[in-house]
């Protein structure tokens, strides 16, 4: 298998705008691909999604947000998912190692990500990197006005 391409996507083509739409059903039954959404988080400063392409085809992609707080720079990963086609291949091993090398050289404090208790394999690439289980309650407030 190539080598896949990691960079941050700076605009969007038809086919970047196709392939994301495609990633979103696979990591959420709920994700509603947004056009609009997608060009934000590109042009967001504190925001940066991070795409793997082979061939010029983008087959995985993770969002980096980063924020300052009173306690320091912080950081935090998103939305990582990888197509299906190519799971286990170590592509969201390079989507993170490019994220923990932003955090480093950014200084941020931390890099935090949640993720589900069933991604089993999702949860062993992310400790094998250097992430750790914290005791914590995680809780999640939601508007009625928010967009899906």
């Amino acid at each position: 298998m190539p080598v896949p391409n990691i960079r941050v996507l700076k605009s969007l083509s038809d086919t970047d705008i196709e392939a994301v739409s495609q990633l979103l059903p696979q990591l959420s039954r709920s994700a509603i691909f947004d056009r609009n959404r997608l060009e934000a988080i590109i042009e967001h400063d504190a925001t940066e999604l991070i795409v793997a392409s082979i061939d010029d085809e983008i087959v995985g992609m993770a969002t980096l947000v980063t924020f300052p707080l009173p306690t320091g720079l912080r950081g935090h990963v998103e939305d990582v998912v990888v197509d299906a086609d190519h799971r286990g291949s170590g592509i969201a091993r390079l989507l993170l190692e490019t994220m923990t090398k932003a955090a480093r050289e950014r200084g941020l404090r931390t890099l935090d990500l949640t993720t589900r208790p069933s991604r089993e394999s999702a949860l062993r690439v992310y400790e094998s990197m250097g992430f750790e289980r914290r005791e914590t309650n995680a809780l999640r407030y939601t508007t009625a006005e928010a967009p899906r």
